[in-house]
């Protein structure tokens, strides 16, 4: 399945969901999504910002095919909120992709661009997953504290191991 028509997709289960009598409770649940998910005032007018030239001459490095070059959970369900919520990203990723670029490349030019609007938000979902996978027995707790915990988010795998003793 291709990232294009998994968006798509999910556009559109999500906009049939809204019904006249639930928009309330609704409204209620998209606030807080749109909180977590870093959907805020402030990056919805950057992101309006954008023109196709932003794009066609953002320096991407041209990197060896990996196989982590998908979007995590957390990027998706940000994607799929900013598409539905901001027209003239959705009009740009229409007109970029695919003639000019790949779907993984807009994305990936996207949240390098937006990365200081995010950072925060998308590290907090990181350390909530972490947590709930520990409470429910599916990780291994350790010996780091909170701070470690997040300095090793933004550090690499190999630094991890550095920053965190193996537990006991």
């Amino acid at each position: 399945m291709s990232l294009s028509s998994w968006f798509r997709r999910r556009l559109l289960r999500e906009n049939g969901q809204f019904t006249k009598a639930s928009i309330p409770l609704q409204q209620s649940h998209h606030e807080k999504e749109e909180q977590f998910l870093g959907v805020t005032d402030r990056l919805i007018e950057f992101v309006k910002s954008f023109t196709f030239d932003t794009f066609k001459n953002f320096p991407l490095q041209e990197e060896a095919p990996r196989g982590d070059e998908n979007l995590s959970d957390w990027q998706e369900r940000h994607a799929v909120l900013v598409l539905s919520k901001v027209k003239e990203i959705s009009q740009l990723r229409y007109k970029l992709c695919p003639g000019h670029l790949k779907e993984q490349q807009f994305w990936k030019i996207y949240f390098a661009l937006v990365k200081s609007l995010v950072f925060e938000y998308e590290l907090r979902a990181i350390q909530l997953d972490k947590l709930r996978r520990m409470a429910s027995g599916n990780e291994e707790p350790s010996n780091c504290t909170p701070y470690e915990v997040e300095m090793s988010e933004t550090n690499t795998a190999s630094h991890l191991t550095s920053v965190c003793p193996p537990s006991p």
